[in-house]
């Protein structure tokens, strides 16, 4: 997972501010002479340094909740190549715009940061033990989480670091300090018993000083009254540059006799700092230092599958099993009041199911009390096969509740149908975010297939969002199990079929099957991409039927990737397999998302969040 600024020449990585400044010095000292490097205080986020009237600058850019890069009180910007650009031209509170890159010198690559040496084997390390995966599963749910498992394993990396000495008590602490020389600035980290928060312990002529951690109700660390950092690593790190209240610098370790070897990472060096210099990472003003404000909102830069609620089954925890079954007691829902859609069946609203360790958020389709017993026999056969399964990119069935009307109780996904968000936000939604979507709707389908199921109505409005990256299949109304020797099965009549989704054999044969429901896969592709559009415009049935059979397919929604339109043209083949879909578009989003997870994306979009 490289550097979202490793790219840029006038990118230098982890150094310190007196290294900023002397590379600055060595270039000349002109006016908006500037350089980036790597911060400190803030995972994911930069310091810009440069110059004005022969006096230095320091801004620090975080990067923000929903992945974007700002300096405190300025505009967002898609990455940090992108700001830099933005204040080239526009110097928008800074003391002036950023005239001249002052570039590495040749054969000069950014310096790696403590974290940076360790991190990619933490991300897979961890992805491999949480979620049990090997291979293609593996990488994909790498490329796909990796900056959010980066955020988590972040703040327990100081528990690979050989300074770390776990849970030991502060006269053990002294007694290791004590043990062998003891240089002034000799340290160590534990975890104090009583209460599981840190402190620091340091030699300083030939005595021990302790110095609690504080974590403030962010999660921030910080020494009381000190700067505040997102990890551990980042204060121990920032304190061998600068006492920041402390007796002395962190200068030696003193290493753990419980930690392998093999285990402690290889920290990069500082260069040797002999007085105290000023080093808080905000601008350089008239009056001196200021320090950069804390964030008030620390969080992700999105939030992905792995990290909802729903991403999980709710009965994934044996005790819940337990009391899963079809019927659902009426006292364990709680229905709000707000719709979240309606239909001729009845009405879809929020609510809230208590299981028996936790409560769910749940929708609820609510059927019409004066509707006939076939739609009743409809909506128990939907909810029997949506009972069986149990995939992340499938919205699940809780369960059924008879009382005032007849509900099915489901998984909540309150970002709704991917036509009408796409259509809404085509101006904000990139290409990239819409391959990820339908890679996942591909992996809901790929499950389907294995487990016999056809949809029979896959289209972009049964496919529902939980957040803008995260997308489930819904509504299995049409939806029909197979036997384990059948490949398709024939439906007795037609009915109110949606035929711009269905496959010629459908149409004419009433013939479905997972070859099929790859077809509806291409259309759903093609909805996608056009960003909501409705299929073959204003056509009717019996035209789109003729259509194609005359060998004509819709043509390539605008700005969509050739290898996108490529994929929806096998899909609307009367020989393709459904897993073939997936492999396909799964390369491709794998092709693209270390361009896009590794560093904010460069399409003319700007990131968008469901509300």
């Amino acid at each position: 997972m490289p550097d979202a600024a490793a790219h840029l020449p006038f990118y230098y990585g982890s150094i310190a501010r007196s290294e900023a400044e002397e590379h600055l010095k060595l270039a000349g000292m002109s006016d908006g002479l500037f350089l980036l490097r790597q911060c400190l205080r803030s995972l994911g986020g930069y310091v810009l340094s440069m110059v004005y009237n022969l006096q230095f600058y320091h801004y620090a850019i975080e990067r923000q909740m929903n992945g974007t890069y700002a300096i405190a009180g300025g505009k967002a910007h898609c990455g940090p190549e992108e700001l830099c650009e933005f204040y080239s031209k526009d110097a928008d509170g800074l003391c002036c715009t950023l005239r001249k890159p002052c570039n590495r010198p040749s054969g000069v690559e950014p310096q790696p940061g403590v974290f940076d040496s360790m991190r990619d084997n933490m991300v897979r390390e961890y992805v491999r033990q949480t979620w049990k995966l090997e291979g293609d599963a593996l990488e994909q749910a790498i490329i796909s989480q990796a900056p959010q498992v980066e955020k988590l394993i972040a703040t327990t990396a100081h528990e690979r670091m050989p300074w770390y000495h776990g849970s030991i008590a502060r006269d053990e602490a002294e007694r290791r300090l004590y043990s062998g020389a003891q240089p002034d600035g000799k340290f160590l980290l534990r975890e104090r018993k009583e209460n599981g928060t840190y402190a620091l312990s340091l030699v300083y002529g030939k005595t021990v000083y302790h110095y609690r951690v504080d974590q403030d109700k962010s999660g921030k660390y910080s020494i009381p009254e000190g700067t505040k950092f997102d990890t551990l690593w980042q204060l121990v790190e920032y304190l061998k540059l600068k006492p920041d209240g402390l007796i002395f610098y962190l200068r030696e370790t003193c290493p753990n006799p419980n930690m392998p070897a093999s285990a402690a990472p290889v920290p990069p060096t500082h260069p040797s700092v002999t007085a105290h210099p000023r080093r808080h990472l905000g601008p350089l003003n008239a009056d001196g230092y200021t320090p950069e404000p804390s964030r008030t909102c620390p969080g992700k830069s999105r939030l992905l599958p792995m990290d909802t609620s729903v991403y999980e089954s709710p009965y994934s925890d044996p005790e819940e099993l337990k009391d899963k079954k079809l019927f659902l007691k009426r006292d364990h829902l709680m229905i709000d009041e707000v719709e979240l859609g309606a239909g001729n069946f009845g009405c879809v609203k929020k609510g809230v199911y208590k299981m028996r360790k936790k409560q769910i958020d749940v929708a609820i389709k609510v059927l019409k009390s004066n509707n006939e017993k076939t739609v009743k026999d409809e909506m128990m056969k939907e909810a029997q096969i949506m009972h069986q399964l149990d995939n992340p990119y499938i919205v699940r069935m809780i369960g059924v509740c008879e009382a005032e009307s007849l509900m099915l109780v489901m998984e909540m996904a309150s970002g709704g149908p991917l036509n009408k968000f796409l259509s809404s936000r085509k101006d904000e939604i990139t290409m990239s975010n819409i391959v990820e979507l339908m890679h996942q709707v591909s992996m809901g389908m790929k499950y389907l297939e294995e487990k016999n199921f056809v949809h029979r109505d896959l289209a972009a409005r049964n496919v529902l969002l939980v957040n803008q990256h995260y997308a489930k299949i819904s509504d299995f109304g049409l939806s029909k199990a197979l036997g384990a020797d059948d490949s398709y099965y024939k439906a007795r009549t037609a009915g109110k079929w949606p035929l711009k989704w269905y496959a010629p054999e459908c149409i004419l044969y009433h013939k479905f099957s997972s070859k099929s429901d790859v077809w509806s896969y291409g259309v759903t592709m093609w909805e996608a991409f056009s960003y909501g559009q409705k299929p073959y415009k204003k056509m009717k049935g019996p035209e789109v039927i003729s259509f194609i059979e005359q060998g004509k397919r819709m043509d390539c929604p605008t700005d969509c990737p050739a290898e996108m339109y490529t994929l929806m043209q096998q899909c609307w083949t009367y020989k393709w397999e459904e897993h073939t879909v997936e492999n396909i578009i799964r390369s491709y989003y794998y092709s693209i998302a270390t361009k896009t997870e590794n560093g904010p994306e460069t399409e003319d979009k700007s990131k968008a969040t469901l509300p």
